[in-house]
């Protein structure tokens, strides 16, 4: 059975945006790209909100025909334009972009019979809105949280209006030179 796993950074915090909306403040550089790719290898779907969903289809595209892209940014291009990508949002009724699926109602059937299928784990990308929902589901089975040493003092929170107490098991943890922690953590049933 395939899980779900929230992947999202976070400032010291707890906030997954600036005030913008922004993610400037992550201290993005080639030890931190290695790490993004070793999560990605681990996603047989990504799972956005919508608004996220949104950012990556108007940015990812655009790589491909973009001759100054990177070698790592083509290939994460070519990766996101093919896989199975699935959104939650109670606003979208279908999605232009390549292999999108979009969920809508019956979320926890849905993603229950997703999980259900074989195949690597589905990766819940930022998208606190979403989070947050599939959180108060209890759809969430690994939380993969990049911890930032940035203090913002305002933006959106990572999980903001949960109501429930989820107590979490932590399996590992990992610094990185530019100060960023990568954790991970079980739900604790």
């Amino acid at each position: 059975m395939r899980k779900l796993v929230l992947f999202m950074h976070v400032s010291l915090d707890g906030y997954a945006s600036d005030s913008n909306g922004g993610l400037g403040w992550i201290p993005y550089n080639e030890e931190f790209e290695k790490y993004a790719e070793e999560v990605v290898a681990e996603v047989g779907s990504p799972v956005y909100g919508r608004t996220t969903y949104r950012m990556m289809e108007s940015y990812w595209p655009t790589v491909l025909d973009d001759p100054d892209a990177s070698r790592h940014d083509k290939e994460h291009a070519e990766w996101v334009q093919d896989v199975k990508k699935i959104v939650i949002s109670g606003t979208m009724d279908k999605a232009e972009w390549n292999n999108t699926m979009v969920i809508k109602d019956n979320i926890a059937e849905e993603i229950n019979a997703l999980k259900e299928q074989p195949g690597k784990n589905l990766v819940i990308f930022g998208s606190p809105g979403a989070a947050k929902t599939l959180v108060e589901l209890g759809l969430v089975d690994e939380f993969l949280l990049t911890i930032c040493p940035v203090v913002l003092g305002g933006g959106k929170s990572a999980f903001d209006g949960v109501v429930e107490k989820t107590k979490l098991k932590l399996l590992s943890s990992r610094t990185f030179n530019s100060g960023i922690i990568a954790t991970r953590y079980a739900l604790e049933k």
